[in-house]
């Protein structure tokens, strides 16, 4: 899929003189220049517009508002809203709102997730080797409802539950040869509806939630699951770890490491509900989904240099790997590339991310590889 994204790139490079002549309206300067320290909100949206032939022209984009709930100490971590939805000419659609809310002093920490997708996806199979000839264009649709309470326990540590309730329907001819009807290895071909309950744990020592500098963070949840409806005999669990660390080794150069375990438990293994390769924050330059199993584990460091107050470069380097049910070495993928931050809000430490990461390359394929544009840092 082909994708041009509208960004006001032009804007970094000249922003001194947008910002100092007013020559752009006063809502485009609060919010890509905005130099106030006083820690009120701020508001930011991401254009994006994109075509493909599955979807015809997308467009829309993201919004993020952040804010603190307790303007008058500094300890209290930035809270925010982000909002992101697409339309196709097609009739598709993407709709995701998020919530991130710090109680002051950090004292509680609760996190929610609203979205809807009606939206094809590539699909490869199940496996760490799946090939580029097994693709299928698949339509699915996916609800998903999910929040998540933590009380923090002493200085660095908290405790909480997750749950929440998610549905996944593909609609396929099964009369046509496909990887999703026709693989022994995908399992609910045609979806179904899980609800989710489990204990969260986290011990954060970071100096920052947005833009790390020292300190370390392990978090970690599992979800207890239970099919519902027609999917009601299903029974499993969903397990996440990640490790991340910071190091500063200068004024402005930052060392950041993080690793991150998921494992699908129980004894049927649902394709969508699968551990998956590739995003725009882990393993970047891998189509997400293109590699899914039982089990993933995937490691990175980055490198950051803050350039200035508005204006930060990186790059990475970091490997992993999907398995059924025992892990290889020898089968690890690697994963490299690099990127600009621009700090639209210096106080908060907000920025909006463009990288481009580089993967394997498959026997008889192109090297796999993708352009990434996200506001926030990739962990």
């Amino acid at each position: 899929m082909k994708k041009l994204f509208i960004v006001f790139i032009f804007l970094f490079s000249v922003q001194g003189v947008f910002a100092q002549l007013n020559f752009l309206p006063k809502f485009i300067r609060q919010m890509y220049f905005k130099k106030d320290s006083s820690r009120k909100p701020s508001f930011v949206l991401l254009p994006a517009l994109s075509s493909a032939p599955e979807t015809g022209l997308e467009f829309g984009g993201a919004a993020l508002l952040s804010f603190y709930t307790d303007t008058t100490g500094h300890d209290t971590r930035v809270s925010s809203l982000f909002g992101y939805s697409t339309l196709t000419t097609k009739g598709q659609a993407k709709l995701s709102l998020n919530a991130n809310y710090w109680t002051p002093q950090n004292k509680y920490h609760f996190t929610g997730v609203i979205s809807y997708y009606n939206f094809p996806f590539n699909f490869y199979g199940v496996g760490n080797n799946t090939k580029l000839s097994a693709l299928d264009h698949v339509a699915e649709k996916r609800y998903k409802l999910g929040m998540a309470a933590e009380k923090r326990i002493g200085d660095n540590f908290y405790v909480g539950l997750v749950g929440g309730v998610i549905k996944y329907f593909y609609k396929y001819d099964p009369n046509v040869y496909s990887t999703i009807n026709s693989d022994p290895q995908v399992e609910d071909g045609h979806g179904g509806a899980s609800a989710y309950i489990g204990p969260s744990f986290t011990f954060d020592t970071r100096n920052n939630n947005t833009y790390t500098t020292k300190g370390m963070v392990i978090s970690s949840y599992y979800n207890l699951m239970h099919g519902t409806y027609a999917n009601n005999s299903y029974k499993g669990g969903f397990f996440n770890i990640e490790y991340a660390q910071f190091f500063q080794l200068a004024r402005k150069l930052v060392l950041g490491v993080d690793i991150q375990e998921q494992s699908l438990t129980g004894s049927r293994s649902p394709f969508y509900l699968l551990p998956q390769m590739g995003s725009d924050e882990m393993m970047r330059g891998y189509y997400q989904g293109r590699y899914r199993d039982r089990n993933y584990i995937a490691g990175q460091t980055e490198l950051r240099y803050r350039v200035d107050n508005r204006f930060g470069i990186v790059g990475f380097v970091g490997t992993g790997e999907v398995f059924h049910s025992t892990f290889s070495t020898a089968q690890l993928k690697p994963n490299y590339g690099g990127g600009v931050r621009y700090f639209f809000d210096v106080e908060k430490g907000l920025a909006i991310r463009l990288d481009y990461g580089v993967g394997q390359k498959p026997a008889g394929e192109k090297r796999e590889g993708g352009f990434y544009i996200a506001l926030g840092q990739s962990f």
